[in-house]
């Protein structure tokens, strides 16, 4: 198989612009034809139904109506996000399974942490380009949570140490990788996992690498130029009017073209953007939806009891703002 990741997005954008742009219906067929044939030279077939179910529904720890709640980066409302006492809380309240970002310290140590810095969630400062796990593993996780006085001294753990908790809890882990990871063995050592990425670059390789783990692409409308969402990313008009069309062109990679040359299983969208018509057209697909960041009990029943999918949430206890 080659190595296609890193030119998907560009690859489809790229089509687009040309396909739209053009009037020949020679070059249109042409261009379709030459679309399908990539797809079908180079896409991975999902894994099998039976095994993604057991992943994404396991026969435990199910919410009322069958369907996953997972806790994320642990459940970051309720313990330090991405530690082991996030997952033992998410464990005791009833999680189906965690949410878990995976980064690397400088030295190439896999951990858990969201940022490529350690200043928002520990007493630390600097980013983990320059931070060997010597220096990390001195850090208070809990330094900036509001429970901190709870659960201080909690450190940042190994994403091995992280996996061993999740092993003992039975619980799923949802792995959100930004870069192409070495992490097989542990896969191959609890194969109860996803691997979720907003990159399909990402996907496609852990395909390669794995044909039989389990992956979902995470998506959120206008992320790029972050349309209707506050602030523009960019100040210039030009800029954010381009990554706007950027924006249209990568949903629509997604929805017709990145999940089936990766092959997924789920398809992580954020909550404002489900409904039971795109539930429907995944499903058609044999593909589950997961929403992120459901985070209110008004909520968590129109997921969980009228939808009927799974749903990532920070609490397990109570209602509280998303973190995205």
């Amino acid at each position: 198989m080659l190595q296609l990741g890193d030119g998907l997005t560009c690859f489809s954008a790229v089509f687009l612009l040309v396909l739209f742009g053009t009037r020949s219906a020679v070059w249109s067929t042409a261009l379709t034809a030459s679309l399908y044939l990539f797809v079908v030279l180079f896409r991975f077939p999902q894994v099998p139904v039976s095994r993604a179910k057991q992943v994404l529904r396991p026969g435990s720890r199910l919410a009322p109506g069958g369907v996953s709640v997972v806790a994320h980066r642990g459940g970051g409302h309720d313990a330090p996000e991405n530690t082991i006492a996030a997952i033992r809380a998410a464990s005791a309240n009833g999680a189906t399974g965690v949410e878990l970002d995976l980064e690397f310290t400088a030295d190439g140590i896999p951990i858990l942490m969201h940022d490529e810095t350690v200043d928002r969630t520990t007493n630390g400062s600097g980013p983990l380009s320059i931070l060997g796990f010597s220096e990390i593993s001195q850090l208070d996780a809990a330094a900036k949570h509001r429970l901190s006085d709870r659960f201080q001294g909690e450190k940042v753990p190994t994403l091995q140490e992280a996996v061993e908790e999740c092993i003992k809890h039975q619980l799923t882990i949802y792995f959100d990788v930004k870069v192409f990871p070495v992490f097989q063995l542990l896969l191959l050592l609890y194969n109860s996992s996803v691997v979720c990425s907003f990159e399909p670059k990402v996907i496609y390789r852990m395909r390669q690498a794995d044909p039989e783990v389990v992956t979902a692409l995470t998506h959120r409308p206008w992320s790029l130029s972050r349309f209707g969402d506050g602030s523009p990313r960019y100040t210039s008009a030009w800029k954010h009017l381009w990554m706007q069309v950027l924006d249209v062109l990568l949903d629509w990679a997604h929805h017709h073209l990145l999940w089936n040359l990766c092959g997924v299983s789920a398809f992580l969208l954020q909550k404002n953007y489900i409904s039971t018509d795109i539930v429907q057209y995944w499903a058609e697909r044999g593909v589950e939806v997961v929403a992120w960041t459901v985070n209110t009990a008004v909520e968590k029943d129109y997921y969980q009891q009228l939808l009927n999918i799974n749903y990532i949430t920070d609490s397990l206890t109570e209602d509280c703002e998303p973190h995205y």
